[in-house]
């Protein structure tokens, strides 16, 4: 059974490595289980009745799969090297020199993409796994903070397109002499959200402002807010009918057919 382990953040004198949090863990068989039993459910008869469930249903089956084969090419790559690392240990002189290059090498590949998995587990939140609605505003800062908006938006497209993310600007109001008075961007992608939303809140910049004749050092404040894109499934309204106000008039004026309707 495989199971990975990684820190969640949360404080607890129990973890391994001494570091203050507790950790996390993925069971491989229970994501597999779980992908199965997801599978059988979409092939039930009058799923498409309610399209909205079946869109969230097949959403969740493409991100089991996605996480399922990760963590089996993982496991795959990890045998591998294992054999590789035996060959290495019976030859000798040069063919034994070049195996073991190649085993770290391919060691270095698999840690990175561990670590970038490990970032994955600790996302447990209930809307973690969606895509980001992405905002920024300029805040006190004249030019400035305007000029901030933009820098601040550059560099969340850049972090977007490293992590594989499809971005879509989807309003945009331009600064007076500069930079952006406020921008928002969908940012599409399994857990875009999760790995978003620590950036919430007042980003500040100090610097020797290249607006000002004088180059004095400005402060500069821009807002940045991060929220779940809404799912077809995410929204349920309850209209009840005590609610609802319902008006009957009848029109005013002289005779005729439309006159005397409600």
């Amino acid at each position: 059974m495989m199971r990975a382990w990684t820190n969640c953040g949360s404080a607890s004198p129990s973890c391994s490595n001494g570091c203050g949090t507790c950790r996390c863990g993925f069971d491989l068989p229970a994501r597999e289980r779980e992908l199965s039993e997801a599978r059988a459910q979409s092939s039930a008869p009058g799923l498409w009745n309610d399209p909205a469930r079946a869109q969230a249903l097949m959403r969740r089956i493409h991100r089991l799969e996605r996480q399922v084969g990760i963590w089996r090419s993982l496991e795959r790559r990890g045998a591998d090297l294992d054999a590789i690392a035996g060959l290495a240990g019976e030859t000798g002189g040069e063919e034994r020199a070049a195996l073991e290059a190649d085993i770290g090498a391919e060691l270095d590949g698999l840690e990175a993409q561990f670590a970038g998995l490990e970032v994955a587990l600790t996302l447990g939140g209930p809307y973690d796994d969606h895509s980001a609605v992405l905002a920024i505003h300029a805040g006190a800062g004249g030019t400035d903070a305007q000029d901030w908006v933009e820098m601040l938006l550059r560099m969340y497209l850049r972090w977007a397109e490293d992590h594989e993310f499809r971005t879509q600007v989807v309003a945009l109001s331009p600064g007076d002499e500069a930079g952006l008075k406020s921008v928002s961007v969908r940012i599409g992608g399994d857990d875009a959200y999760g790995l978003m939303r620590s950036e919430r809140g007042v980003h500040r910049l100090v610097r020797i402002s290249p607006f000002d004749a004088s180059n004095a050092r400005h402060t500069s404040f821009a807002l940045v807010e991060v929220m779940p894109e809404a799912q077809d499934g995410d929204i349920e309204i309850a209209l009840r009918p005590e609610d609802l106000r319902v008006d009957t008039y009848r029109a005013s004026g002289h005779g005729g057919q439309n006159v005397q309707k409600n």
